[in-house]
């Protein structure tokens, strides 16, 4: 097994893909839409696949389109891909299906969204070194909105202090054994988290803030599509 100490750990990914894209408002699940030259998923893998610690990339999705990704993969010839399985009901489940499918040898696990494809290389070596020595890392960027809670049905009554406020990306990093054990609990006691963080929260453990930029953006609705487009365009040319 890789140590953790040594300078280049290995690294597996996990990307949930099984999202049906209801909020995007299209037929097609959006992780399948295309974005220029390649769907989204595409792009996101080929990132991870790009990076040279990344030793394994684990895919999950609905079993109505399993075919459809290993198609892809095997199409774009991303030998890194180590397999393509079968999410559960939810994020949380699909995760620990892909978390099943890692293989032993990988110190680091990496959770990333399907549709968050500019995911740069640098950020993911940050995160990668900041799960080696603190066990647990996401990237986040800190929040520019005001929050305030809502104590009351439909009235606010705190003013929460922005400043401390960040708003969570991924990729989310994490030792292989924590994340498992984070996992193992949450499964026993009923618990769902929103993210993999959450579930370390609630060990009792600590989570390392890696700051990201907005770049890294989560394709969530057609205007996130257009600005992605527009992204492409303008590092890429109009092609």
């Amino acid at each position: 097994m890789t140590s953790l100490r040594s300078k280049n750990p290995r690294v597996a990914v996990i990307i949930p893909a099984g999202g049906s894209g209801s909020r995007f408002g299209a037929k097609t699940p959006k992780q399948f839409l295309r974005l220029i030259n390649a769907p989204i998923l595409l792009h996101t893998i080929q990132a991870f696949a790009a990076h040279p610690d990344v030793a394994d990339i684990v895919i999950v999705g609905s079993a109505a389109h399993l075919r459809r990704i290993q198609s892809m993969v095997d199409k774009a010839k991303v030998s890194k891909v180590r397999a393509v399985v079968e999410g559960g009901a939810s994020r949380q489940a699909s995760v620990w299906a892909g978390l099943c499918a890692v293989d032993v040898q990988n110190s680091i696990v990496l959770v990333h969204d399907a549709v968050r494809p500019f995911v740069e290389g640098a950020l993911i070596s940050q995160v990668v070194a900041a799960a080696v020595r603190w066990g647990a890392a996401v990237a986040a960027v800190p929040s520019l909105d005001t929050i305030l809670w809502e104590g009351k049905p439909q009235t606010f009554t705190k003013a929460l202090d922005r400043s401390r406020l960040w708003n969570v990306q991924t990729p989310q990093g994490f030792r292989r054994t924590l994340l498992v054990r984070a996992h193992k609990r949450a499964q026993r006691s009923g618990f769902v988290g929103t993210d993999e963080a959450s579930l370390i929260l609630k060990l009792g453990k600590q989570v390392r803030i890696v700051p990201s930029t907005a770049r890294n953006i989560k394709i969530t609705t057609k205007e996130d599509l257009k600005i992605a487009v527009l992204f492409m365009k303008t590092e890429n040319g109009p092609d």
